[in-house]
């Protein structure tokens, strides 16, 4: 069983939703992004998404634009975050970790060497936001042949019959975006998304994921409330940008959506 079918096992057991914490890899600093993975680990992450940092993140917005950049002028390539995991695995052989990004960078480094180099390095799975879906199988296939899965995203505009052919395809769990937009916008509105994320985990073999929009643990339980669990990164990567010390930063900024999502579904601990 992989990691990310063992967790999110293990949270449906206990009736807990999925707290899932976005940061740059190499953001602050180049030697805090593993010890900020493990700070947010002992604050409750269950899934931990790792950011490769790209020159040209038309998805995000300028928070996350300025943290990539920030990260390449230190030299946090693609090298840089596949060494960031595998220090991350010396300490924590079990909390998934997916990898979210762009295209580009597999492609240079080539499809069949990424899998093999990030199932190598300890990665659990892989987000390309701008990998159309019809044009996914060959990276598809190259992750599935080193166990890694390929994380699709789902948007309130997605056609129904592309959503049909998501839910079908989708593995590890299916990243909804909140809204039309890019990352860090201040317009989350849970109710109108609630419709939409409930057709969703009606028809996915796989748990459903809120992010965009989340930014404190009242956003997150109110988004929870219609999702398996939400994925929180602006507003993280923001606080830690600004933070003297980003690893006891980590842990005060994440406690609070944990506590708050186990209150508000009466999550049993672990």
């Amino acid at each position: 069983m992989s990691r990310l079918s063992a967790t999110f096992d293990a949270l449906r057991a206990r009736g807990r939703k999925a707290l899932v914490p976005f940061v740059t890899a190499g953001d602050p600093a180049l030697d805090a992004t593993a010890p900020v993975l493990h700070a947010l680990v002992a604050a409750g992450a269950d899934v931990l998404e790792l950011g490769v940092p790209f020159s040209d993140p038309m998805a995000d917005g300028p928070v996350i634009q300025r943290s990539s950049e920030r990260a390449l002028s230190r030299g946090a390539g693609l090298s840089y975050v596949l060494d960031t995991v595998r220090t991350f695995r010396t300490k924590d052989a079990t909390t998934p970790v997916v990898l979210m990004g762009y295209l580009n960078p597999v492609e240079i480094r080539g499809v069949e060497r990424f899998a093999r180099d990030a199932a190598e390095a300890g990665v659990d799975g892989v987000l390309l936001v701008d990998l159309p879906p019809e044009e996914a199988d060959d990276l598809r296939a190259a992750l599935d042949s080193h166990g890694l899965a390929l994380i699709l995203l789902a948007s309130p505009t997605t056609p129904e019959a592309r959503l049909r052919r998501l839910c079908g395809d989708a593995q590890g769990y299916l990243y909804f975006v909140s809204f039309a937009g890019v990352t860090g916008a201040d317009r989350l509105d849970a109710g109108a998304a609630s419709e939409r994320l409930h057709a969703l985990r009606a028809q996915a073999s796989v748990p459903v994921l809120a992010g965009f929009g989340i930014k404190d643990a009242a956003s997150a339980s109110a988004m929870a409330e219609h999702a398996d669990g939400v994925v929180v990164g602006s507003a993280l990567v923001a606080a830690l940008a600004a933070a003297d010390d980003p690893v006891a930063e980590a842990a005060r900024f994440l406690a609070p959506l944990r506590a708050a999502l186990d209150a508000a579904s009466g999550a049993r601990a672990a």
